[in-house]
């Protein structure tokens, strides 16, 4: 992801000594000349077992001080967070609070508790009930409880209307979705870092090009203090550690809740290499808000995206290219690029293998979509279950 590798160089120019870690060898981050060292493990979705054993190891090998997950295996992570946190600190919260914000279902309902706004929202655990759901709605916009990316929406409004037809879903006990009304405006995003409940560093942004609608390319930083307002209950009543992100719609009425990641996104990219640092480990008494204003862009998807649609955006990504920096400039570390192009060569003949979109072969051994993982605590075993009454 091009935010962990946004990580890895922002934390070594701090002072701090790196290392990277991933599931597979071409990973672009553990290719920085940034690193003190870079390392393979198990799959934390297929292993889970021998990928907590070799963070153990790793953390005792190298003496490492702190781990900072960077994508959804801090899900494999939190279920064993007080095992491997003998060896090193987790910048992570428990299972039991990630689940609650990951879940859209249980954090719909924490929001509403807390009296803060989020569109109506309506579960359906079978195909009947997305079916009645949907028409409940003149226009609708649906999704898994567990998502990512832009993956797995079905509506019919907007530009992806149709995309996915509704007979095409099949919602189950175990991998439900959820219905809400459509609402126009704009979805922006947050990134943010919190200690026991404590905002340390946070963000808003807005994406000006996605890649197919979906995943984000190039983000410009936007004033972020009515973001700050909505989230700051959410953290303190969990009391969160750790990285965490949300999408919000921009209404006529202000901002309302659409989703929570509880890890980082995109927004690392934005975020002062020195403000990132003391948010992650040195957090001081406030928390660092940045100003509106700030742009950059992943050049090669931008590049990539003009050759999309018919050459309609080509004329667009060259301006684009003139003027928005880009996410690697001034850090003159080009093997990380090189890497990039063989992990998507490498994912794009997996997704045609095994009949899945790109940016699921690539998130699919790290993602977690709401089964049990080997093991769990009999408690947070109990609580997975618990958000899916029978």
């Amino acid at each position: 992801m091009p935010f962990a590798l946004g990580m890895v160089r922002k934390l070594a120019a701090e002072g701090h000594e790196v290392y990277a870690a991933d599931d597979y060898g071409l990973s672009p981050g553990s290719h920085s000349k940034y690193l003190a060292g870079h390392f393979v493990y198990p799959s934390p979705r297929r292993d889970t077992a021998g990928f907590i054993a070799e963070l153990e190891r790793l953390a005792q090998e190298h003496e490492i001080d702190v781990i900072v997950p960077a994508f959804e295996e801090v899900f494999y992570l939190s279920t064993q967070i007080e095992r491997v946190s003998r060896f090193a600190r987790v910048f992570a919260s428990p299972f039991a609070t990630l689940v609650r914000l990951h879940d859209k279902g249980a954090f719909e309902e924490l929001v509403t508790r807390l009296g803060l706004p989020i569109p109506q929202t309506l579960i359906a655990t079978g195909e009947e009930e997305l079916r009645e759901a949907t028409e409940r709605f003149e226009q609708f916009f649906a999704r898994a409880a567990f998502s990512r990316g832009g993956v797995s929406l079905c509506t019919n409004a907007g530009p992806l209307a149709g995309a996915l037809p509704v007979k095409d879903v099949h919602p189950t006990q175990e991998s439900p979705w959820l219905v809400q009304p459509f609402v126009e405006g704009e979805t922006v995003c947050t990134y943010s870092t919190a200690h026991e409940g404590r905002m340390t560093s946070h963000l808003m942004y807005r994406i000006p090009r996605q890649w197919k609608h979906s995943t984000g390319i190039q983000f410009e930083a936007i004033d972020a203090t009515e973001s700050l307002r909505l989230i700051e209950p959410v953290v303190a009543e969990l009391s969160y550690t750790g990285q965490i992100s949300f999408d919000f719609l921009v209404t006529p009425e202000g901002l309302s809740f659409v989703e929570c990641n509880p890890r980082p996104t995109d927004g690392v990219l934005l975020m002062p290499r020195e403000e990132l640092a003391r948010g992650l480990l040195d957090p001081g008494p406030g928390a660092f808000v940045l100003p509106p204003g700030g742009h950059v862009q992943l050049d090669l998807a931008v590049l990539a995206d003009g050759f999309a649609d018919h050459l309609h955006r080509l004329p667009e990504s060259i301006r684009d290219l003139a003027q928005v920096k880009d996410a690697g400039n001034g850090w003159h570390d080009p093997m990380p690029t090189l890497y990039s192009a063989l992990a998507v060569c490498h994912f794009a003949g997996q997704s045609l293998r095994e009949h899945h979109r790109l940016f699921e072969a690539m998130a699919g051994d790290m993602n977690w979509d709401g089964e049990p993982i080997e093991g769990m605590s009999e408690a947070d075993a109990e609580l997975l279950t618990g958000l899916r009454p029978g």
